[in-house]
């Protein structure tokens, strides 16, 4: 009997501790990391809001990790943004709300073995990413995103123990979540600095788990200029480099968040190198690191690691991963195939780039009408989306608007109003020298004369365009910054007057401080915002706006001719010009 409690306590002792001292360490030993990030719901070879085949899928990376783990160890990570994009994520959101996510489904089936929060994921809000960090059979990672105590909301970090070989994986996530996204989505969390969360985590670590690997899976992205930002800007929204670079220990770093490909070597502050890697969005690309791992005289492994980037589009889509999932593709085929109602007249976002669009003053049109505010903001929020003329299906509502963003109304005076456009068309419209200048603010001058189909060539983000609905006002794209806009009167004809106090209908992102229209352009403060808004939609704004288009049945989208852009010769001259740049069907 005490032979038997003796070996009992030793398997016991064995399935419970994470010592590696228990199995002995491979004299050597390859590795595969392989990241996904920012897959926004791209889970199946189809994209449901343009009902066509996709160029990535989780049912390609699945055909991928399958064969890569025939010959290699293999550790497959999620860098976050997964609930937000298609279709599929949404209808699992906020639809069919009380069964198991999609997403669980999908990532249990792959046998992920650990992933990160992004930001998008908070976005869906508490009642789905909660119960997502209870479905998952892997840990949902995000070190900096504490509770009120300061203990993390999410697990701070895995251990991964593989043949004796321990690989600790730390998440973090970026912090600017409170600047994009109403409270109420991130009620009790906390989002600290990267670089103070790692300097925090990574000695604990490293002094108690003492890894063989560390890994950094960070959703967040390298350029930490972005937003006209710098290096030492506190709770950078893209810091990963920052981390990279100031906090020793890691030896590769994935990135997300930003949706370019990286594959960078950098140097840290004490002289070693780290792989940073990142792969672009909608699974249209994983990244890789191959580790090469010896044990050398001291008991330590020598490290050589190689970055790679896969790209996805030329990978054959699992079938039995089609087949797996075959009833929740045709529920959200169906879904998306329902008929909203018929627009009389196609519309294009690609338009609100250069001017006034139907697309832009129809998204004012509603936001009005469901508000009863006095004026509407709105930007194009996809870079060249089109809508035809025709029947109009829910998956056309994704098109029509591109986020879960609620509907806010706020109060603001004329004058701030004013500095709201201003800040807009100072990000987005170049002085003009002269009738051959550029209307858009390039980042360069070889990027202007690129003729690349790619938003990237712009200074600035297309989605933060704003423009007005409910007043008439010009842009003289011949004035300096912060004098070009010039308002006339309401657009019913009566007065503007830059003391009064109007009602305004803006999206949350916007209306958070997302874009920096009402904190840098107006100079509100966060609690400023707050205070402003009277009230706020329950739904996102692309529920009601499906309602609408259903009540009408018929919807004539036409320009409201509220603001126009002069010289007016100059501008169609310019726009013209920069259309070629920016569209290649020239549209």
């Amino acid at each position: 009997m005490k032979k038997l409690y003796l070996i009992s306590f030793i398997a016991l002792l064995i399935a419970f501790s994470g010592c590696t001292e228990l199995v002995k360490r491979p004299q050597e030993y390859s590795l595969i990391l392989v990241e996904t990030s920012d897959v926004h719901g791209a889970i199946f070879d189809y994209d449901f809001i343009n009902d066509r085949a996709s160029s990535g899928s989780l049912s390609k990376v699945h055909s991928y990790v399958k064969e890569l783990k025939k010959d290699n160890n293999v550790i497959l990570m999620d860098n976050g943004d997964i609930l937000q994009g298609q279709p599929m994520v949404y209808y699992y959101n906020f639809e069919k709300v009380t069964a198991k996510h999609i997403c669980s489904e999908v990532m249990n089936y792959m046998q992920y073995d650990v992933a990160t929060v992004g930001n998008h994921d908070i976005e869906a809000g508490h009642a789905v990413y909660d119960k997502l960090k209870k479905e998952f059979n892997f840990p949902w990672l995000a070190a900096n995103a504490v509770k009120k105590d300061g203990s993390p909301y999410f697990e701070p970090y895995k251990i991964i123990i593989k043949d004796g070989v321990k690989i600790a994986v730390l998440g973090l996530i970026t912090p600017g979540i409170p600047k994009w996204l109403p409270e109420e989505l991130w009620s009790g969390i906390e989002f600290e600095d990267m670089l103070e969360s790692a300097k925090k985590w990574v000695p604990q670590i490293l002094e108690n788990e003492n890894p063989d690997l560390l890994v950094g899976l960070f959703h967040a992205g390298y350029d930490y200029t972005y937003g006209n930002v710098d290096y030492e800007t506190y709770k950078n929204e893209n810091a990963s480099l920052i981390v990279a670079e100031q906090v020793p220990g890691f030896d590769v770093i994935f990135v997300g968040h930003d949706h370019y490909t990286w594959n960078e070597k950098i140097e840290n502050i004490n002289g070693d190198e780290v792989i940073v890697l990142g792969p672009t969005s909608s699974a249209r690309q994983v990244v890789t690191a191959s580790v090469e791992l010896k044990l050398n005289a001291e008991g330590k492994y020598e490290k050589s690691i190689i970055g790679n980037v896969v790209e996805m589009k030329d990978i054959k889509a699992d079938s039995l991963f089609d087949i797996e999932f075959s009833n929740e593709f045709n529920e959200v085929k169906e879904y998306v195939s329902k008929k909203v109602g018929v627009f009389n007249k196609s519309v294009s976002t690609h338009k609100a780039l250069y001017g006034p669009s139907e697309f832009i003053d129809l998204i004012h049109h509603i936001q009005l009408e469901i508000s009863g505010a006095d004026i509407s903001f709105a930007a194009p929020l996809s870079f060249n989306s089109v809508i035809d003329e025709g029947p109009v299906y829910v998956r056309d509502m994704f098109k029509l608007y591109k986020f879960e963003n609620f509907l806010y109304t706020l109060n603001l005076t004329g004058r701030e109003i004013d500095k709201y456009l201003e800040y807009s068309f100072a990000n987005w419209f170049n002085t003009m020298e002269n009738e051959d200048d550029h209307l858009l603010l390039f980042k360069s001058e070889e990027d202007a004369d690129s003729e690349k189909y790619n938003s990237y060539s712009l200074l600035n983000n297309f989605y933060n365009f704003d423009v007005a609905s409910g007043i008439k006002y010009t842009v003289d794209v011949t004035k300096p910054m912060n004098e070009k806009v010039t308002i006339t009167l309401m657009s019913d004809n009566k007065k503007f007057y830059m003391d009064s106090t109007y009602t305004v209908a803006i999206n949350s992102y916007r209306g958070n401080g997302g874009g920096g229209h009402l904190t840098e352009g107006v100079g509100l403060s966060k609690e400023e915002l707050f205070s402003r808004r009277i009230n706020s939609t329950e739904k996102d704004l692309r529920y009601y706006m499906m309602k609408r288009i259903e009540e009408k049945g018929i919807v004539e989208p036409e320009l409201k001719n509220e603001w126009s852009i002069v010289p007016e010769d100059w501008w169609l001259r310019a726009k013209e010009k920069d259309i070629k740049i920016l569209n290649p069907e020239n549209k």
